[in-house]
Order: structure tokens, then C-alpha cells, then sequence
């Protein structure tokens, strides 16, 4: 059996700009998405902390410690610059691989700089 589980999240990053003109996903600093193991092109759900948003989208590269979390297209109606979000990939794992699997969590400062990773070992 496999089990839909949560891979890696960015937590609480706050969201640097929005813009409505491009044609979709979102925007995130290149170190943040290599410390989240999260690779450009691959879906991602969005929670947005400040208005109960949720969403899925795809994460796509942006400059290398620039700090960018940039909600585009559609995205960008359901969060504004400011907003915390949460960040979520998720992947299937086999079920007699889930002892051995543990998430990935970055936690970011207000400028969206990693300041604490862990991984997070599964509850029984």
C-alpha cells in the first residue's frame, strides 16, 4: 500500500510580491528550494497563514538568496505581499517504507533566510 505523505515544507515564509500578469505558479528563492528538496516544475500546495488560503501550484526558481516567495497568476488573488505561507511537497511512499521516512522542515526568518532545519521523524 503507499500513503500519500508530506515530503519537505517551508514553513511560515512570508510572501514578497504577487503579480497577477504572469501566467502561474510560484516564485521561490533557489537556496530555499534546494534546503526544502524540492526541485523547479514540481507541485506544491500553498497555505496561506493570514487568510485560510490553500492552494496548489508549481515552485519555480528565483534568484539565489534573494529571499523572493512570489505568488503569480491566479496565486496571486489569494495572498498579498506580507502574507505568511506554508509550502508543502508531498510524495507516496510504500507503506513498509514509512519507519525509515522523515520529512523535511525549513523554518525562515522575516526575510525568507534559512535559520533551522530538521527532519522530522514519523509518529506512531
Amino acid at each position: 500500500m503507499m500513503r500519500w505523505m508530506c515530503k519537505s515544507k517551508i514553513h511560515r515564509a512570508t510572501v514578497t510580491e504577487a503579480n497577477l500578469a504572469y501566467e502561474g505558479s510560484i516564485t521561490v528563492d533557489l537556496a530555499l528550494l534546494e534546503a526544502a528538496d524540492i526541485v523547479p516544475y514540481e507541485m506544491v500546495q500553498i497555505y496561506n497563514v493570514n487568510n485560510g488560503a490553500r492552494f496548489e501550484t508549481y515552485a519555480i526558481p528565483g534568484e539565489r538568496g534573494g529571499g523572493a516567495v512570489c505568488l503569480n497568476g491566479a496565486a496571486a488573488r489569494l495572498g498579498m505581499v506580507g502574507d505568511k505561507v506554508i509550502l508543502v511537497s508531498t510524495s507516496f511512499v510504500e507503506a513498509s517504507d514509512l519507519p525509515a521516512f522523515n520529512p523535511r522542515v525549513v523554518f525562515v526568518d522575516d526575510k525568507n533566510r534559512p535559520v533551522r532545519q530538521k527532519r522530522t521523524p514519523r509518529r506512531r
